[in-house]
């Protein structure tokens, strides 16, 4: 089917014939005019090797049947003049063109196309034995862009039977085949299969590492956004709180006593004042590409770059609850040295159990106590409040924070009512965590 009595291999790179038979590589372009040239290159190439070598086996092949190898000898002009056209030359090109044609549509229908193509093909390796004929490369192009469009159960059934049947009709109509022709094409057959079957697989690696690079860039971006609300939700929360309490604390004593309703509005202005600093950071770093991350003082947007909050300001954390009226107590011997990551993690899972304690507790007095145990940090945060709800049908988003928080260091974080009354938040991270 692949071969005549002139044979001739086609070399081409796979990165090329990736881009004629898929449109991958350089062609990958998924432009009107790119899917135009994939759908034509083949075609184009088939017809330019097939046609032109065809008409002149057919040419010389009538020439040499009325004078024998006095062709040979006679002018090309002459031989153009005499030759005889019969119905197996007819067909011979009629071959040669249809067989190229109908991979206009091989992407469309991979399957039928791929067995009517070998059955030309077949034909036209039984007719090359009387007329001389171009090897069939529409029938290589076909079986490459069968396979990569998921058609193998036909192209492999379509190509075993037809050459069979092939080799099976040569001897019913006796035509005695030439070893010299037949074992070079059976190898051309199982070559251009076997390329193309190498071809798919890597064109499936390909497709297989384009979704997994997508999915972990989805689960990137989701991360992203968890750790982006998570922030906004520990800065708003706490602070909206402060302003509540104060701001009902004002008014409570706006006409009483008129110099604590003062102080209760200058408290806000500073919450309100830090909460906006935060939000300006956050909100900065985001639409910071990187260009100005060197700038140290502020973001192409002109937010300033507040610092993440670390252990060094627990205490400013701690006053600010003092000053809505709950006496807290502070205990710290973890070193200010230790990882960022960890620092951020601890203050904001105090910062958000104090907050629920401002809102949710009703307790006068809380305990924030952190501590090396082992080979953990310990931070316990302990109220003798109401307690607040620990079903887990009604967790909060702030206690969900927390968990996450000791959770993405390796940690675990938990929430219980204290057997006296109140409630007990206590969180481990491993001290392994200040060196990640």
């Amino acid at each position: 089917m692949l071969s005549s009595s002139r044979r001739s291999t086609p070399r081409a790179s796979s990165a090329m014939l990736d881009a004629l038979v898929n449109g991958a590589g350089v062609s990958a372009s998924r432009s009107p005019r790119s899917r135009r040239l994939r759908r034509w290159i083949p075609v184009v190439i088939s017809l330019l090797v097939q046609v032109p070598i065809t008409i002149m086996g057919v040419i010389w092949s009538g020439a040499y049947a009325e004078f024998g190898d006095a062709a040979s000898v006679l002018p090309f002009s002459t031989v153009l003049k005499l030759s005889s056209i019969g119905a197996g030359a007819i067909a011979a090109i009629a071959l040669s063109i249809v067989g190229p044609l109908l991979l206009l549509w091989i992407r469309r229908y991979p399957g039928p196309l791929i067995a009517v193509i070998s059955a030309l093909a077949a034909a036209d390796f039984l007719i090359g034995y009387s007329v001389l004929s171009a090897p069939y490369l529409a029938l290589a192009f076909a079986i490459v862009i069968a396979i990569s469009h998921g058609a193998r159960t036909w192209t492999w059934v379509s190509m075993i039977v037809v050459w069979e049947a092939t080799l099976l009709a040569a001897l019913v109509v006796g035509i005695e085949l030439d070893p010299h022709r037949v074992v070079p094409t059976t190898i051309g057959l199982l070559f251009v299969l076997g390329f193309a079957e190498a071809h798919r697989r890597r064109r499936e690696q390909l497709e297989q590492f384009h979704t997994a690079f997508a999915s972990r860039r989805e689960e990137e971006l989701r991360a992203e956004r968890t750790r982006i609300a998570r922030e906004l939700h520990d800065v708003l929360a706490h602070s909206l709180s402060q302003i509540n309490v104060q701001a009902g604390v004002g008014l409570h004593l706006m006409h009483k006593q008129p110099e604590q309703a003062e102080e209760a509005l200058a408290s806000i202005k500073l919450s309100s004042k830090e909460a906006l600093d935060e939000v300006r950071s956050l909100l900065g770093m985001l639409r910071n590409d990187g260009d100005g991350a060197d700038s140290g003082d502020a973001s192409p947007n002109g937010a300033p770059l507040v610092p993440e909050p670390d252990l060094s300001r627990l205490t400013s954390l701690v006053d600010s609850v003092r000053a809505q009226g709950i006496e807290v107590g502070l205990t710290s011997e973890i070193s200010e040295h230790t990882a960022a990551a960890v620092q951020l993690a601890l203050y904001r899972i105090v910062q958000e159990s104090l907050t629920n304690v401002v809102r949710h507790a009703s307790a006068t007095s809380a305990v924030v106590s952190l501590t090396v145990e082992g080979d953990d940090y310990l931070v316990t945060i302990a109220d003798d409040g109401v307690g607040i709800d620990t079903d887990g049908h009604t967790e909060g988003r702030g206690l969900v924070g927390m968990r996450e928080r000791a959770e993405l260091l390796g940690g675990t974080l938990t929430v219980r009512e204290s057997a006296a009354r109140g409630t007990v938040v206590t969180a481990r991270i491993p001290r392994r965590s200040a060196s990640a």
